[in-house]
């Protein structure tokens, strides 16, 4: 097959038969239905429109996503919509990189388990970074965050760990804004040490059963947070939402080839920015894929602090406020969001379809619509 037009379908498509055979009766509803999503993604299968080309007199069919949330033909025009969503929920201050990674030992727990212990393990961190926010050696006010829960690396292979934008600054008790007393936002050191015994006692407190099934020693050695600046004011949250939260586990950019038996893919270092090759056996790369696809209504992208829904009228004054501070124009960073903005979240886009695309063959936008096709059966999104 050519090296040039490989997509995640065309694997599901070779491979999946014997993924089937193998592993089809441990699979989760929403690992079943995203194979399926994906390999009817913009097919006939899922209807579309034809549209005529005024200009050149060709025309030409567009069929409809999947709006499967794993999928990455569809990810990028729902992110279109959820973006527009968040630009005026923007601060205009400095803001920091948090990341925290789950240790080995509770992985295969999270993956039996997986909404009760990402749902912790996000809640966990994004409230240990706000406690220790508040304290007056850190920032001493009430941050905002935003926090996405990753679970793969470059291979694909069980990785959870979770991205988190926070405000370089807070709101105090007395309505003030405070920004870091230092160069960093909190200690990791303190920071992973209470991720770890707050993780603990709550899992054992909300579900004691699961919590004997963990590896004590996961409860006394290192976990790992890391913390950087990221930048500020629209920049930062804009790089930072196209780099973490516009993101599935593979785009077919990274799919090299496929043969009868493996598919080669590209993958990156982080640690040296390098680039590599690896092969996997087709059969693999799926089951790999699937451990990244959540459960139906688990939510990856969540929002704490100065972000949460609940508190609008904080992130309201705290916008002002950096304003007022920094003397930035009102226009910029407009106080009143609009009232939808913070209940809507990347898994509420759905069914999101792309608007009419340029002639294929002239490259004209100035198509109209002849035909439509309905879909073989109803979608319901993932």
């Amino acid at each position: 097959m050519s090296t040039t037009s490989i997509e995640l379908a065309d694997v599901i498509r070779k491979f999946g038969p014997d993924h089937a055979r193998l592993y089809g009766s441990k699979l989760m509803p929403s690992q079943k239905k995203c194979l399926q999503d994906i390999v009817q993604c913009m097919t006939p299968t899922l209807g579309g429109c034809r549209y005529h080309c005024e200009d050149c007199g060709e025309s030409f069919w567009r069929y409809h996503g999947c709006g499967n949330r794993s999928c990455p033909k569809c990810l990028g025009p729902k992110t279109e919509k959820w973006l527009e969503a968040r630009r005026a929920e923007i601060l205009p201050c400095p803001y920091f990189h948090v990341i925290v990674t789950m240790p080995s030992e509770l992985r295969s727990v999270a993956l039996r388990h997986q909404k009760i212990i990402y749902g912790l393990f996000v809640k966990v961190s994004a409230d240990c970074v706000r406690e220790l926010a508040k304290d007056k050696r850190y920032v001493g006010g009430e941050v905002g965050i935003m926090a996405v829960l990753h679970t793969w690396n470059g291979q694909l292979l069980h990785h959870p760990h979770i991205h988190m934008l926070v405000t370089a600054g807070g709101i105090e008790a007395g309505g003030y804004w405070r920004e870091p007393t230092g160069e960093f936002l909190v200690r990791v050191e303190a920071l992973s040490k209470m991720i770890r015994s707050r993780m603990s006692k709550e899992l054992k407190k909300a579900h004691p059963d699961i919590h004997e099934t963990v590896p004590s020693k996961t409860w006394f050695r290192e976990w790992c947070s890391y913390c950087k600046p990221f930048g500020e004011g629209n920049q930062a949250v804009l790089e930072y939402l196209g780099r973490y939260v516009f993101r599935v586990a593979i785009n077919n950019s990274r799919i090299l080839e496929m043969d009868d038996t493996h598919v080669k893919i590209r993958y990156k270092n982080h640690d040296t920015g390098e680039f590599f090759e690896t092969r996997i056996p087709g059969v693999e790369f799926i089951r790999r894929f699937l451990l990244h696809v959540l459960p139906k209504g688990f939510h990856k992208v969540r929002y704490y602090g100065l972000w949460a829904p609940a508190k609008r009228e904080k992130m309201a004054q705290a916008r002002l406020l950096l304003q007022l501070k920094r003397h930035v124009m009102i226009e910029e960073y407009p106080l009143d969001a609009p009232e939808e903005s913070s209940s809507v979240s990347l898994e509420d886009v759905d069914d999101f379809q792309p608007a009419p695309c340029p002639c294929p063959n002239c490259g004209s936008k100035n198509t109209v619509l002849i035909e439509e096709l309905k879909p073989v059966w109803r979608r319901t999104p993932a």
